[in-house]
């Protein structure tokens, strides 16, 4: 199991062998530092710390300035934890790339979708229109529609479809490939689209679910 952080950039396309157009997103992936690594003697369970992106000393707390001081490296904006199995090579200060994904590797992209705020029916649940839109309608096009039945159950049921809250939620894309490496600039080229704005912060990580994938042809 492999995982780094990163920062979404965008999207573009490449061309492949073939002259088809693979739509990309661009990730700039690392570098990134190990922060602590914890083991079950100690915490209970085998994992490691990974930070990620710079942050001004003022910006950082005592005790995890001292976590950062003894680690010997510098403040980090991201912190990140991911399981490792016992018997690891793993070192406080170490760091890797995006090199330690390559090209055809399947994936697991987990990042925070676009915030859209309190949002009606129709964006947030794709709802359509109520009625012609004529005269003697009234405005009520957008709303929500029929609550259910009057005396019985008088009530609302649960899970109904509403007006409130949509977007910035976790959410996770599987099975995404990556079909470029560029460990000059530290990006990967994941094929599709993945959640979240650009200059969000995503976690990459080896497919949980791994299937046949088409890669980069």
């Amino acid at each position: 199991m492999k995982g780094i952080l990163g920062v979404k950039r965008g999207m573009t396309q490449i061309f492949g062998d073939k002259g088809i157009v693979i739509p990309v997103t661009v990730v700039e992936a690392g570098p990134c530092q190990i922060v602590q690594i914890k083991t079950t003697e100690i915490d209970g369970y085998d994992a490691v710390v990974v930070g990620f992106g710079e942050k001004r000393k003022g910006l950082v707390n005592k005790p995890m300035a001292g976590q950062f001081k003894k680690a010997g490296i510098s403040a980090k904006r991201y912190l990140k934890e991911f399981k490792i199995q016992p018997g690891h090579e793993f070192k406080v200060g170490g760091e890797f790339k995006c090199d330690i994904f390559a090209i055809n590797d399947v994936v697991d992209v987990t990042a925070k979708t676009k915030g859209r705020g309190f949002t009606g029916v129709i964006k947030r649940w794709n709802q359509a229109r109520v009625g012609p839109m004529s005269h003697g309608t009234g405005p009520v096009h957008r709303h929500v529609g029929s609550m259910g039945a009057n005396s019985d159950p008088s009530r609302v049921f649960k899970n109904k479809k509403m007006a409130g809250q949509y977007g910035n939620e976790q959410v996770t894309i599987q099975n995404l490939t990556v079909v470029g490496v560029d460990v000059a600039k530290n990006c990967l080229l994941i094929k599709g689209g993945i959640p979240g704005p650009d200059g969000s912060l995503v976690v990459v990580k080896s497919a949980v679910k791994v299937k046949p994938q088409g890669g980069a042809k």
